[in-house]
């Protein structure tokens, strides 16, 4: 037993001047040493362990992004994950598919470790994951694409499935007692904008008509449901299907004179404000913080441990169903703009 555990001390201050050498050599060839230091002086400070894996890089390619409320709290997620496990994270997005195929081959181009990617144009996407997946770069795809992620060779999707949640809204408009709803669709092309809407058709015991809208003129937008509840005005409800499109649909509703309820995907703080005063009637909440961070965090987690969550099916971020209840415990979170 003595032999052994001399062998063991041995090799472990072997291994304990290789790896010092090692470290000490590559902070001395980039002139890193001083930046280290400060990284885990920091992660010290915010109670964080500071993780010692080569700073890998890892893209995220999205089909929506700049000044959307929902995709600056995806991106707030993973920027925070990726600062924990010493990430360079990288970021750009096209709402026009073959753009958003051309962003992922650019990336994979450039031989990033990993990639994040959304689904919303599947068929636009398929060849550039699949050209990913054949270079060696894992891919987690999140938000949408829950159905085509695993074909296309991804190793896990993050999000919510869109037809549960829009079953779950389904649910809960037959809770409330309406009868005839709108489901305003701002992107069309986005599949799970549709499978919302079908979803909620699925639980959904009164009648939903689709209202599809251009979601890039907020001004037209609100001039084509202003229009439907005028001339329909059986409509008791309206869901819209992100958060920038609720104040639409509010605006809508008071210039028309209508009395119904209107009802949104996602959260973000004028919805919490009107949760909170009853302008609003329930938010379907996807956590897309956890999207981001998670989508980051498993990459990580890949790359340093070959581990994969899921099991071959979607890792579940929603749907949370959010009314006046539960506002005000959410409003800190909220306005920091991590819910």
């Amino acid at each position: 037993m003595a032999r052994v555990r001399t062998g063991v001390r041995t090799a472990a201050a072997v291994l304990a001047v290789v790896l010092g050498v090692t470290l000490a050599t590559a902070c001395s060839a980039t002139g890193g040493k001083r930046a280290e230091d400060a990284r885990r002086a920091a992660a010290a400070q915010n109670g964080r362990p500071a993780v010692d894996t080569p700073r890998w890089t890892i893209a995220m390619v999205t089909h929506s992004g700049d000044g959307d409320t929902f995709w600056d709290i995806v991106q707030k997620g993973a920027r925070q994950a990726a600062a924990k496990d010493n990430i360079n994270f990288l970021y750009a997005h096209s709402d026009e598919g073959q753009q958003q195929a051309q962003l992922v081959d650019s990336y994979v181009d450039k031989k990033v470790d990993g990639l994040i990617v959304t689904l919303a144009k599947p068929e636009a996407l398929k060849d550039s994951v699949a050209r990913a997946v054949a270079a060696g770069i894992p891919v987690v795809t999140v938000n949408s694409g829950s159905e085509q992620s695993g074909a296309y060779g991804a190793l896990t999707h993050i999000g919510q499935d869109e037809t549960v949640a829009g079953q779950a809204v389904g649910d809960e408009l037959d809770k409330r007692g309406h009868r005839k709803a709108l489901c305003v669709l701002h992107e069309q092309g986005n599949v799970g904008h549709e499978q919302r809407c079908d979803g909620i058709r699925e639980t959904f015991d009164g009648t939903l008509q689709n209202l599809y809208v251009d979601g890039t003129n907020m001004p037209d937008t609100t001039a084509a449901i202003e229009a439907k509840l005028q001339t329909d005005p059986s409509v008791d409800a309206v869901v819209t299907l992100g958060a920038p499109f609720a104040d639409a649909a509010v605006q809508a509703k008071r210039t028309s004179g209508a009395t119904a309820e209107i009802d949104t995907f996602d959260l973000n703080p004028k919805v919490a404000t009107a949760l909170e005063n009853g302008t609003l009637g329930f938010a379907v909440d996807q956590q897309p913080y956890l999207q981001g961070y998670e989508a980051v965090d498993l990459l990580w987690l890949y790359r340093y441990n070959a581990d994969v969550l899921g099991g071959g099916r979607p890792v579940l971020t929603g749907p949370q169903i959010i009314t006046r209840n539960d506002a005000d415990a959410l409003a800190a979170y909220i306005e920091r703009g991590t819910r």
